[in-house]
């Protein structure tokens, strides 16, 4: 059944019931980078917005755009009418084909780019893919990965979006202004997309560190096995499945148990701040802010 006679099907033409539930799509997409708060986001958001059923990334325009609009608008079936619809997608930010893709499917999506110190954010990356993807140091990976630097290279991609979507329709929020500041930093993101504010520190994420990043997998392999099996469950939409997994302690011994990580190698991180900074004094430019603390 297509989308439009679902809509049909469901009465949409006789007028809206704000408390009806239909398939929808995204009127906002929050698309990263990664490592940057977008899991703290989606979490406070839960019933504030319609967002995907069972599952916080579907990462349709990047990975699953072949299982076609139906199998996209069904992840919103249980979205009330009255509630904005979006979701929470940091693979998309450096992507031009989701981005292309967002653009011709849903030309006026409000689009949420949420930004954080790039170093910061590489490391934080790269710990989070090591037991996702079975990388090895963080040197070696720099030099494997593109993505671990080219998703910090925020004025390049930041300018694609604006020029996709028009700067009005995308709103940069800092992961600085998450940590300083929680409730003002939701209040600009609901103002944004048209949802109701709400009290924050009431949700059950409000008050919880932003997602931190996991220690060392336990065994590559594992890790590259248990990834595999991973989206392979969420490309046939076993949501039940990959829960309950994410509850259990098969989890953490699947992406965990290894050694605590310690702090970037000096010589690393002085590479790193002297190959963002003109991205840095770029973004300042770009966006209004001061980001001197990004500098030091």
């Amino acid at each position: 059944m297509s989308f439009e006679t679902q809509q049909s099907r469901n009465g949409l033409a006789a007028g809206p019931d704000p408390l009806h539930f239909s398939p929808r799509l995204p009127d906002f997409i929050a698309v990263g980078p990664q490592r940057t708060g977008t899991t703290w986001l989606h979490e406070v958001l839960k019933g504030h917005v319609g967002l995907p059923q069972d599952v916080k990334e579907t990462q349709y325009f990047k990975w699953h755009y072949d299982q076609g609009r139906d199998w996209y608008s069904a992840h919103f079936v249980s979205s009330r009418n009255d509630l904005p619809v979006g979701e929470i997608c940091p693979v998309y930010f450096n992507s031009r084909i989701a981005l292309n893709r967002i653009a011709a499917d849903l030309p006026h999506c409000k689009i949420i780019c949420s930004l954080r110190e790039p170093v910061e954010r590489s490391y934080s990356h790269y710990k989070m893919l090591r037991a996702f993807a079975g990388l090895r140091g963080f040197e070696e990976s720099l030099n494997t990965l593109p993505d671990l630097i080219d998703c910090s290279r925020y004025p390049i991609h930041l300018r694609v979006w604006f020029d996709a979507f028009g700067e009005d329709n995308v709103l940069v929020v800092l992961y600085d202004d998450l940590e300083a500041d929680p409730q003002f930093y939701i209040d600009r993101i609901c103002e944004f997309i048209g949802a109701q504010r709400f009290d924050v520190s009431a949700t059950r994420a409000g008050g919880q560190r932003v997602y931190p990043s996991p220690p060392a997998p336990r065994s590559r392999i594992l890790g590259i096995a248990a990834n595999k099996l991973f989206f392979w469950l969420k490309a046939h939409r076993c949501y039940s499945l990959l829960n309950a997994w994410n509850d259990s302690p098969l989890w953490n011994l699947c992406f965990a148990g290894g050694e605590a990580y310690g702090r970037m190698n000096p010589a690393t991180e002085n590479y790193l701040r002297s190959l963002f900074r003109p991205d840095i004094d770029e973004l300042e430019r770009l966006i209004g802010r001061d980001l001197s603390t990004w500098k030091k």
